[in-house]
């Protein structure tokens, strides 16, 4: 896994007082909260959860592009170019993944996800 370990642990500093927990998983490291994935930081750099309405907010801010898995846009997230996550950028960022992902129903531990 080759991620960015320092923008993970300052990921990790801002995430962890709120009980958002990490996890080694989709080639890189996850940020859960309640089981339910906000962000994760891989080797392309960090993806956030924005939500399915704030897909066109999302992708007018610098730095923000689609994220595509298998070549597929995946709605409600966006991946990031590193170099534009200064302290102001990341801090926002992450509280927009915070929040859509606040609203989403706990995940019951074990629970298998939708394909």
């Amino acid at each position: 896994m080759a991620y960015d370990e320092v923008l993970a642990d300052r990921i990790s500093e801002r995430l962890a007082p709120r009980g958002v927990t990490a996890k080694k998983m989709f080639a890189g490291l996850t940020f859960l909260w309640q089981g339910n994935a906000m962000a994760n930081l891989y080797d392309e750099g960090l993806m956030v959860r924005v939500g399915g309405d704030g897909m066109d907010d999302a992708l007018a801010r610098p730095g923000a592009r689609p994220l595509l898995f298998r070549g597929k846009p995946q709605n409600g997230w966006v991946l990031l170019d590193e170099e534009t996550l200064d302290d102001a950028a990341l801090d926002s960022w992450l509280e927009w993944a915070w929040e859509c992902t606040a609203e989403l129903p706990p995940k019951k531990p074990g629970a298998k996800t939708k394909k």
